[in-house]
């Protein structure tokens, strides 16, 4: 097999060149596309994209994919506290799980 691709990973209409990436917000999952979002909803949502193709099967079947991301479809519940006000969140867990030769221990991008 070989190594996932741009548009497998990111979505159709992925390109890159020597010092930028260009991901459509259109293909992440979830997000109301507009000027002004926020970095964090495009972080999550870069995460949901990628474990569309990233999954643990797929990696089980081809040995060129390094990384696995896993959302977790069981929240759970949180309680923050600042200063005087207490809330409760819903917290959600992607994990994502980075495979690489053995040798050091860095998390090195060069290396997936």
């Amino acid at each position: 097999m070989a190594e996932p691709t741009l548009e497998q990973v990111f979505g159709a209409g992925t390109t890159q060149d020597a010092t930028t990436i260009t991901i459509l917000k259109s293909n992440l999952p979830g997000l109301t596309v507009s000027a002004s979002n926020t970095a964090e909803a495009l972080l999550t949502g870069i995460l949901k994209r990628a474990a569309v193709n990233l999954t643990d099967a797929n990696r089980e079947t081809n040995l060129d994919q390094s990384v696995f991301v896993d959302l977790s479809l069981t929240p759970s519940f949180t309680t923050r506290i600042n200063g005087a006000n207490t809330e409760t969140f819903i917290r959600n867990t992607i994990s994502v799980e980075l495979d690489k030769a053995y040798g050091t221990v860095e998390i090195d991008p060069d290396d997936y």
